[in-house]
């Protein structure tokens, strides 16, 4: 299961947005730096209106949404790529996840310590960006250290090795993410980069937390404002805006008392469903479907996926025995209302095994055991 990692500086937030995704209290939220040692982990539902519609055409009650995981990994302090925080420790849970959710303070509260003692957020950003870097150069030199004698050698996979740590390391210099790195490689390279297992190669995504008091304002908030321009030219990526603290409020609300105070505070959906959606893209998946007279369920699969590799998702002898996937996309059947006028209407196909999936197909698969 594919895992998103909560990072930031101590103290913006982190696993009280931890525990509000999980709809929970299981991250010790203090006011206090490194309250949290160890990560905390959890998987979250992610939600899906889609299931919904889905549920009325099929006449079933049982949605069962896709699911991806959190981890709440402790903050990063200046110096963290040296040891400093427990930071060795702290580096290591980042290098364990698949995509990234920047936390990022944007609120001023005299009652929750700051850890540098003043609210600038893009410089709390370039904190973390800072130790990643660093430690990605380090990761870096070992490489090239331990490739160095088939270097000599002229080993080809070892020359393009040392030809691509040259380009990175080049780029981190600059203090620009691995990610923002257009290397135009190709299948062979992008095993190579992936297998240096660096930091700033991973998928980002900033969240801007601030306080209930300033949500009316956030559209104005300067705060915020500067995280977005920062997140958009140095990493190429959305800022989503989230109060940490009322979201954690919430989930311990029903969901029709939650959505009624989200009305009344003049919000349509509550952040963490933005946040939650926003990193299940980031971490490139998407959804197909598959209904029965019991229940109808959301799938998780990487984009790109063929229709052999999503039926593996369900059980691997669906992939093993694939004979063809009977397929239609969720808007044209709940346009129509059922399968017959779906397949009347020739909205009805069916695909083999190199179809690649598109997001929202409702797919039943046939396979030979």
């Amino acid at each position: 299961m594919l895992k998103a990692g909560i990072i930031g500086l101590p103290n913006v937030g982190k696993s009280t947005l931890f525990n509000a995704v999980m709809r929970s209290h299981k991250a010790a939220a203090e006011n206090y730096p490194f309250c949290t040692i160890e990560p905390n982990l959890g998987v979250v539902n992610v939600p899906d209106s889609r299931l919904v519609e889905l549920a009325k055409v099929a006449k079933v009650n049982t949605m069962i949404p896709a699911t991806f995981e959190f981890v709440d990994i402790a903050g990063l302090v200046k110096g963290a790529s040296a040891g400093e925080g427990l930071g060795n420790k702290f580096l290591s849970h980042i290098r364990e996840v698949d995509a990234l959710v920047h936390v990022v303070r944007c609120f001023d509260d005299p009652d929750v310590l700051h850890v540098t003692g003043t609210l600038e957020p893009v410089r709390d950003i370039e904190i973390i960006n800072t130790e990643l870097i660093l430690a990605d150069l380090e990761t870096c030199a070992k490489r090239r250290e331990k490739i160095s004698r088939d270097v000599k050698r002229g080993d080809k996979q070892a020359m393009l090795e040392a030809h691509l740590l040259q380009a990175i390391e080049a780029h981190l210099n600059l203090g620009k993410p691995a990610h923002s790195l257009d290397l135009h490689p190709g299948p062979e390279e992008k095993g190579m980069i992936r297998g240096f297992f660096l930091l700033t190669d991973k998928p980002v995504l900033f969240a801007a937390n601030i306080k209930e008091a300033d949500l009316a304002g956030a559209a104005t908030n300067p705060h915020v404002a500067r995280v977005k321009e920062y997140a958009a030219a140095h990493h190429g990526c959305d800022t989503v805006l989230i109060c940490a603290q009322l979201e954690n409020e919430l989930s311990d609300l029903a969901e029709s008392e939650a959505q009624a105070y989200l009305e009344e505070l003049g919000l349509k959906e509550s952040g963490v469903a933005t946040l939650i959606s926003a990193a299940y893209q980031l971490l490139g998946l998407r959804t197909f479907f598959t209904f029965n007279d019991k229940e109808v369920r959301a799938w998780p699969i990487h984009a790109g996926d063929t229709a052999a590799r999503a039926a593996g998702t369900i059980h691997t002898d669906f992939e093993r025995g694939f004979v063809k996937a009977e397929t239609v996309h969720w808007t044209d059947l709940t346009k129509l209302g059922s399968v017959a006028r779906a397949r009347e209407a020739g909205h009805y196909r069916i695909e083999g095994r190199e179809y690649n999936v598109r997001d929202g197909d409702v797919m039943l698969f046939k396979f030979s055991p």
